[in-house]
């Protein structure tokens, strides 16, 4: 029997991770947490690069838990999300 993880059979949008994973701290700026929306705070953050705050996000930093919590996410729903973001606070 082949188990097949749900991440696997379809690609989740970087706005459905946000909602998921992102949004209790992201949207409230708990315990340190750039604020979506917050234009100044995200362009900084895109200016890195998308690989970097990938990677960021991956092995964790300052207060965010490894992954941002979405434990099941590849790097391609990652990598959405934090577009995601980017693209909110634009």
């Amino acid at each position: 029997l082949l188990m097949v993880s749900p991440s696997a059979l379809a690609e989740r949008s970087g706005e459905v991770i946000y909602l998921q994973h992102c949004a209790v701290c992201h949207d409230n700026g708990v315990a340190g947490a750039q604020l979506l929306g917050d234009t100044v705070a995200w362009q900084a953050l895109e200016s890195k690069g998308l690989d970097a705050l990938l990677e960021s996000t991956k092995v964790s930093i300052t207060a965010m838990p490894p992954m941002g919590t979405c434990m099941d996410c590849s790097d391609k729903e990652l990598k959405n999300t934090l577009q995601f973001m980017i693209d909110a606070s634009k």
